[in-house]
C-alpha cells in the first residue's frame, strides 16, 4: 500500500507541474505544444538521472524510484498528450510538424535519458 501511496503522489506532482509547463510554453498561435515538448525531454533527463542513481551504487531506495521515476516522471511525462498533438497535426495536414515534432521529441528524449545517466556516472 505505500509504494501505491508514493507513485500516487510522485504522480499527482508531475502532473501539476506538467499543467504549468503546458499552461506557459504551449503556443496558442502557432499551435506548436512548446510545454509537451519541453515536458517530455525534461521527464526523460530526470527518468535517466534517477534511474542512474538508482543503478549507481543503489544510491536511491526502491522507495525512493518509485516516487520519482514511476510517480513523478510517470506524471509529468506526456505520452498520450504527445500522441493527440501528433494527431492534430496530421488531421489539420501539417505534416512537417508531424514529422518535426516526433522526430525531435524522439532524438532528444532519447539523447536525454542517456545525458541522465552520463551525468550521474
Amino acid at each position: 500500500m505505500k509504494q501505491l501511496l508514493l507513485v500516487f503522489l510522485g504522480g499527482g506532482f508531475g502532473s501539476v507541474l506538467r499543467y504549468i509547463i503546458g499552461k506557459y510554453l504551449n503556443s496558442a498561435e502557432t499551435g506548436i505544444p512548446y510545454g509537451t515538448f519541453a515536458a517530455n525531454i525534461l521527464g526523460s533527463l530526470l527518468i535517466g538521472i534517477i534511474l542512474g542513481l538508482a543503478a549507481k551504487n543503489d544510491s536511491l531506495t526502491q522507495n525512493q524510484t518509485l516516487l520519482l521515476a514511476t510517480g513523478f516522471c510517470g506524471g509529468f511525462t506526456t505520452f498520450s498528450t504527445f500522441a493527440y498533438e501528433n494527431h492534430v497535426f496530421l488531421k489539420s495536414g501539417d505534416f512537417t510538424s508531424f514529422a518535426f515534432y516526433t522526430i525531435a521529441s524522439f532524438i532528444v528524449g532519447f539523447l536525454a535519458v542517456f545525458l541522465g545517466m552520463f551525468l550521474v556516472k
